[in-house]
């Protein structure tokens, strides 16, 4: 089916059409041109929306321009309508926030015209059907964000920044290159309809080395392990373009996956690598962020630690509950990096606690368990409502457990009041509880539209058993912490962990980052 006007289409078209003023309009107070931009952020949005409409009334539908390699299509389905909304409400609040932000600078007008550029690629990318489209949109991305992070471009670090990240993001479009050309040379497609009903349940021929170039590319646009560093230093960059980075952009690795789900659950292989590798990559940016003293950079090793564990839940084949996961995210980090400048003035002013209270062993093995059964409880009582749970999806939920245990733990000390118990162990028991409420919700909204989780099998059971343990691990090992902190050895690997293993520096110095920021001075 197909439709003459794709609503959301119309999106970046409008966005675009506004970025054109800012080559008239690029220097300091360029009229009213900020208002211009926040108001065809607004009309995006509003576009947004009347795709909603026209999916609910219409049903899901594909356009396409030109055949072969060289397909331009366009979805309309839950999944690119989903991300429509959320790509076009939080560039409106950006843009809003940029006017203000902004107010003053010399290249105003040409910062104004980059956001909604790079607002339209992320509109392009996220309405896109055809790997073709894809490709397109994510080098539209790279090209604009690379001129965004170099918006203060005598800063050194700015420049070190920006030549990481175009490096590591051009790989990514190189890898997505050959994806899309190994799947035309297989299958005779670009278009992703097609290729999902030519795929079937197995993969032959190009297909394997076809979905590890898509595992690759997801991989090196959300910032995994050990090509993360470039994400914790573009605070060089104006704080609206670390809110859209952080929110909107760093989620395309993930989308990738998403939108490519049927591809990439047809590969054992490439499920197990995704799962490796954003279990790895969730786990050392939560560690690493714990170390930080910058509000903002605390954020990006948050923001690290989070795509990671989407990536894992991707790996793990619950589509809906990552696409959530994106969702959620994107909400939550835009708020986070926008209200961040008052962040230090607010802990500031927070009345000082009393002693904290400091867990035995005995305390976090007790709380642990007592996570575990409430959590057990809960989805015993959520599958009988609503039909039984996959391992993957019990996995996951236990591994959120294993964080809120260590709440439990401070509750159980032997110092602290019982208020602080029941409160402790009534955390665990609503994280358990809107956990499964919010997976029914993603259930409900895109199951449709996305594949099954692959029925566990030994490698599936093998990646479920490994990263329930390592999540458990660090989780215990978190809560003891305190038991520990005051040791001579803690002082000097507190030091290593904050610089994030120095595996940063490494790729600066493999790359001439170093020498490059210094040659420009």
């Amino acid at each position: 089916m197909s439709h003459l006007v794709f609503w959301p289409l119309l999106a970046p078209i409008v966005l675009l059409a506004a970025a054109a003023i800012s080559i008239v309009r690029p220097g300091r107070r360029p009229g009213r041109y900020p208002m211009i931009a926040e108001a065809s952020a607004l009309a995006a949005f509003g576009f947004a929306l009347a795709g909603l409409a026209q999916l609910l009334f219409s049903g899901p539908a594909t356009a396409s321009l030109f055949k072969g390699p060289f397909t331009l299509a366009v979805r309309l389905d839950p999944v690119s309508v989903t991300m429509t909304l959320l790509v076009a409400f939080i560039g409106w609040v950006v843009m809003r926030y940029s006017r203000r932000y902004l107010d003053g600078e010399a290249r105003e007008g040409r910062f104004h015209g980059l956001m909604l550029a790079a607002l339209a690629a992320v509109q392009i990318v996220v309405q896109s059907g055809s790997l073709t489209l894809l490709f397109l949109g994510f080098v539209a991305i790279g090209i604009c964000l690379k001129r965004l992070l170099l918006f203060y471009p005598e800063r050194p670090a700015a420049r070190r920044a920006a030549a990481k990240f175009a490096l590591v993001w051009h790989a990514g479009d190189v890898a997505l290159f050959c994806a899309a050309a190994l799947f035309f040379a297989g299958m005779g497609t670009v278009e992703l309809g097609a290729l999902f009903q030519a795929v079937g349940p197995h993969l032959s021929f190009t297909g394997p080395l076809a979905v590890g170039c898509l595992v690759l590319a997801a991989a090196l646009k959300a910032a995994t392990f050990p090509l993360h560093g470039w994400l914790t230093e573009v605070m060089e960059a104006p704080t609206p373009v670390s809110a859209l980075l952080h929110a909107g952009i760093i989620n395309a690795g993930g989308f990738l996956l998403i939108r490519t789900a049927d591809l990439v659950q047809a590969s054992p292989g490439a499920m197990g690598v995704v799962v490796a590798l954003g279990g790895l990559t969730a786990l050392f940016g939560a560690v690493v962020m714990l170390t930080q003293s910058a509000v903002k950079t605390a954020l990006a090793w948050s923001t690290i630690s989070q795509m990671g564990f989407m990536l894992l839940q991707c790996g793990l084949g619950l589509w809906p509950l990552a696409l959530l996961h994106i969702v959620a995210h994107s909400l939550y980090k835009a708020h986070a990096f926008l209200s961040s400048g008052g962040a230090i003035a607010a802990v500031a002013n927070l009345r000082r606690p009393g002693p904290i209270a400091i867990p035995g062993v005995a305390n976090v093995l007790r709380s642990f368990a007592i996570a575990l059964v409430l959590y057990g409880l809960v989805s015993v009582v959520f599958s009988l409502a609503a039909g039984p749970k996959t391992p993957q999806a019990l996995a996951i939920g236990a591994m959120l457990i294993f964080g809120v245990a260590y709440l439990v733990a401070q509750g159980l000390a032997d110092a602290a009041p019982a208020e602080l118990t029941w409160r402790t162990s009534l955390s665990a028991l609503f994280v358990a509880l809107a956990y499964f409420t919010f997976q029914q919700i993603a259930k409900l909204m895109w199951g449709a539209s996305l594949p099954h989780a692959p029925v566990a099998g030994p490698l599936e059971w093998a990646l479920i058993v490994l990263a329930v343990v390592s999540f458990g691990l660090v989780a215990f090992a978190q809560a003891l912490f305190p038991l520990w902190a005051h040791h001579p050895s803690t002082a000097g690997l507190r030091v290593h962990i904050a610089n994030g293993l120095y595996l940063n520096a490494l790729l600066d110095r493999f790359i001439g980052g170093y020498r490059q920021a210094k040659s420009r001075q």
